[in-house]
């Protein structure tokens, strides 16, 4: 699942295909795809704990990868995971997890990971702490020990060794009504996030990019019973499939569904645009151009009202 990490640590995951502004044109996405800001780094090679520069996070993210085993019920033609081979580990190690994220937490507090490889070069704005994201090599609400995981990352953060720092869930949607996340989810403070995926407007058009299990009523659903509670950041990724663009009357059933979401008492906070920034697994999936996705975006803000970046 290509999230804002999809956390295998020693791959790519938040791409950052220009700096902290606005987006901007440039000599063909394909030179924005090698940008070296569009790389996972891991230099203290952990076993699920890493760093990474994001696009959407406008800077440092720490990312906590929840799904070693590789678990997914989606199965994105622009995903980047092999799922032909096995994951590393059954799930998260509590106590491993733990470490790792207090010594990177203890790099940025002492202004440190600059030290590391692959960091010196770094501006300043692009080294301070945006967030902590939990994603995954899946899908995270299927996380097995999802409990534990939240709760001991709010327990760091609650120990005041470091500055607040906000915790953001990535997840497709599909999960969010289970009683186990549900429970992990309410650990979550006011100034916390969840973004939510929604790629589709139709079942079909669903079908064909994210071939999932879940129906695409239950993502909706699920995106308004928590957008009622909380509000809520959607992101929707948009891919070339063959060559081809989403079709512009699939793009209007898309704005549609944020239409009837919105008026059911969904609170978007924002809606992220944005394509597939890494290698896909698929070889028939590229990332659609900046122009289209600009568009998309307009097209959100003009029929919804609705707050739309373009990443």
């Amino acid at each position: 699942m290509q999230n804002e990490a999809s956390a295998n640590p020693g791959r790519n995951h938040h791409a950052l295909q220009r700096g902290l502004g606005k987006p901007r044109p440039s000599e063909g996405d394909a030179k924005c795809l090698q940008s070296p800001f569009a790389r996972s780094r891991n230099p203290l090679s952990n076993g699920f704990v890493y760093t990474v520069i994001s696009q959407r996070a406008r800077g440092l993210s720490i990312g906590i990868n929840l799904n070693p085993d590789k678990r997914c019920n989606f199965d994105c033609v622009y995903c980047e995971i092999n799922r032909g081979e096995p994951g590393r580990e059954p799930k998260v190690n509590i106590p491993v997890m733990s470490e790792e994220l207090d010594r990177l937490l203890r790099l940025v507090r002492e202004d440190k990971l600059r030290e590391l490889p692959g960091f010196s070069h770094l501006p300043h704005e692009l080294l301070k702490l945006q967030e902590v994201a939990l994603s995954g090599d899946g899908e995270p609400t299927l996380c097995p020990n999802l409990y534990e995981v939240v709760r001991n990352v709010v327990f760091t953060r609650a120990r005041g060794n470091v500055p607040f720092f906000k915790i953001v869930f990535i997840t497709n949607s599909s999960g969010l009504d289970l009683p186990e996340v549900t429970r992990s989810l309410e650990f979550l403070a006011p100034e916390d996030e969840i973004w939510a995926k929604l790629d589709a407007g139709t079942q079909e058009y669903m079908n064909k990019v994210n071939r999932a299990e879940p129906p695409l009523w239950k993502v909706l659903a699920n995106i308004l019973a928590v957008g009622k509670l909380r509000p809520i950041i959607i992101q929707s990724l948009f891919p070339l499939i063959a060559g081809e663009p989403p079709p512009p009357e699939e793009i209007e059933q898309y704005v549609q569904r944020l239409k009837e979401l919105t008026v059911a008492g969904a609170r978007i906070a924002m809606v992220q645009v944005y394509s597939a920034h890494r290698p896909p697994h698929q070889p028939n999936c590229e990332h659609l151009p900046l122009k289209d996705l600009s568009s998309i975006a307009r097209r959100v803000r003009e029929a919804t009202g609705l707050k739309a970046e373009v990443f």
